[in-house]
């Protein structure tokens, strides 16, 4: 049954009348789905340039060399790999001169580290009370990807726990309301985040207050067996929480572990029109290849509607600020305009850490006003992704080809065009052909990967396909390689085979590879 037979209200709401202005979309399930572009000022496209879009993304058929401006993962702005720990934090070639100081001034925010409050240093204070960094670099370091503890003495820093209990009888917020008229029954459970608590597990604390807890890891190994007599052993965690530090938690708590994503590319994957991820949606599989991608819907809190969720494992945030402004709540306790409370995280049962001094009230109004998250969302935005290695390698040619046969390209979808845009300092990013590796949907995973933690409308078996670009450079980056939303695979091998849901039968394609191909198909997703 088409959801939009089951839009009516008994009487109006905000909710259900935004709703009804959002429905006019196109396609098998984009005419039931918001496709409006809150956060772009774009000009539509033409019939011809839409033609010219279609043959230029449709899936390559020829694998004996590589394509048009295949090495360009990051369209015009792509920028050379300099071979260092340094190829993520660069801005694109084509940033225009006069905006590489906002550039500058964005990393040393992302880079400062904050202070608590009462301090002499009123530009950097407000951290906490409970925090999981002081800082954005903390996280992800070289703007790279986060990894699990690696010993029992290392840090959390750039992995955390997201923390939530069901809903029960709460009230319904204005997205679940609209998700509620859009899905009907088959709307996700809702949660709330944990009284005491929050919604996740901060566990630094300024001096004079207790951490939230310590996450704690144990693994399982398990051996897979390949085609050739390989075995590779996967590790299976286990999560904890030790020291529970504002009472014992509830028998109903739903946690998701998630380290820090990479940040290249961030401004050319928002400028990806909602059409088109839309377009590539199947929720039910209509078309009966096994792939069921739906879109992730979210409330934004800047435009105050619903929108596409792009960012984050789950798709949980709509726009590179929101993302960031969210990190800056969550991660660090740092007051922003989108998110006002200078206590960050705390809940109301932590009336000690509500109350405690904070950096919001003098002349930047909130911890980092509107001017410095400004910066903040453009440096992030504007990070640029490193040319391809190796594209025109043989066994490169070989490995895409056997990614394409394996069916992983149904959800890791190559190639976009961005929106062309009207706004001059979004150049960099206007009508890019770009090959981000990712369709921005969700999709089932298995039971291996659900964290059983519902995300606004992913359950808790479906993922956001993870753009691949930039993978192969994460040990030269990051250090550790740790791949998947916990880190839990150590080589490109054991993230494909934990692959299970929608991608089981690209998994056991790869499984049952002869060795030689398997190689290739890894030799590959390196080179992106």
């Amino acid at each position: 049954m088409r959801c939009s037979m089951q839009l009516r209200w008994t009487k109006p709401s905000k909710a259900s009348l935004l709703l009804a202005l959002s429905l006019m979309g196109q396609g098998a399930f984009g005419d039931q789905l918001p496709i409006t572009d809150l956060h772009l000022s774009t000009v539509p496209r033409t019939e011809a340039e839409r033609a010219r879009i279609a043959a230029v993304i449709a899936p390559a058929t020829d694998f004996t060399k590589a394509e048009a401006f295949e090495a360009n993962q990051g369209g015009a702005g792509t920028v050379a790999d300099p071979g260092d720990d340094t190829a993520f934090t660069l801005p694109p070639a084509t940033l225009p001169f006069e905006k590489k100081l906002d550039f500058e001034l964005g990393n040393a925010l992302f880079a400062k580290l904050w202070v608590s409050s009462p301090s002499s240093t009123k530009a950097s204070d407000g951290l906490g009370p409970l925090y999981n960094a002081r800082s954005c670099q903390r996280c992800h370091v070289n703007d790279g990807r986060g990894h699990p503890p690696e010993h029992a003495e290392d840090d959390r820093t750039s992995m955390f726990l997201r923390l939530s209990v069901p809903a029960g009888d709460a009230p319904l917020s204005a997205l679940e309301a609209y998700l509620a008229q859009l899905d009907g029954g088959k709307a996700t459970p809702r949660t709330r985040p944990v009284p005491g608590y929050g919604g996740q597990l901060q566990d630094l604390a300024l001096v004079g207050f207790a951490p939230e807890g310590r996450m704690e890891i144990a693994y399982q190994d398990i051996p897979v067996t390949l085609a050739g007599g390989e075995v590779v052993t996967l590790r299976q965690p286990t999560y904890s929480i030790s020291n529970p530090g504002y009472g014992p938690l509830p028998d109903d708590l739903q946690t998701s572990p998630r380290i820090a994503n990479p940040m290249i590319g961030l401004g050319l994957l928002e400028a990806i029109p909602s059409a088109d991820i839309l377009a590539l949606a199947d929720p039910e599989d209509r078309d009966g290849d096994g792939i069921s991608g739906r879109p992730n819907l979210v409330w934004s809190r800047h435009f105050d509607a619903p929108m596409l969720g792009r960012f984050g494992w789950k798709a949980g945030e709509p726009t590179v600020e929101e993302q960031s402004a969210a990190a800056f709540h969550g991660d660090i306790g740092i007051s922003s305009p989108l998110f006002p409370a200078p206590a960050g995280d705390c809940t109301a049962e932590q009336v000690d850490c509500l109350a405690a001094p904070h950096g919001a009230g003098d002349a930047r109004g909130d911890e980092i006003d509107q001017t410095g998250m400004d910066l903040v969302t453009f440096y992030a935005r504007n990070l640029a992704v490193p040319m391809r290695r190796d594209v025109d390698d043989p066994e490169v040619l070989r490995g895409k080809e056997m990614f394409s046969e394996a069916g992983c390209a149904a959800c890791h979808t190559p190639k976009h065009v961005t929106a062309r845009l009207t706004e001059g300092e979004d150049a960099p990013r206007s009508f890019q052909l770009i090959w981000p590796y990712t369709d921005l949907l969700l999709h089932d995973m298995g039971e291996g990967l659900a964290d059983h933690r519902p995300e606004h409308r992913a359950t808790g078996r479906e993922w956001r396909t993870a753009p691949l670009w930039g993978i192969g450079l994460t040990a030269r980056v990051s250090g550790p390689t740790s791949y998947l939303h916990d880190g839990r695979a150590r080589t490109l091998l054991e993230a494909v085979l934990w692959h299970g849901g929608e991608a089981q039968g690209a998994r056991d394609a790869v499984v049952e590879m002869p060795p030689e191909d398997r190689a290739a198909l890894i030799r590959f997703l390196e080179s992106l």
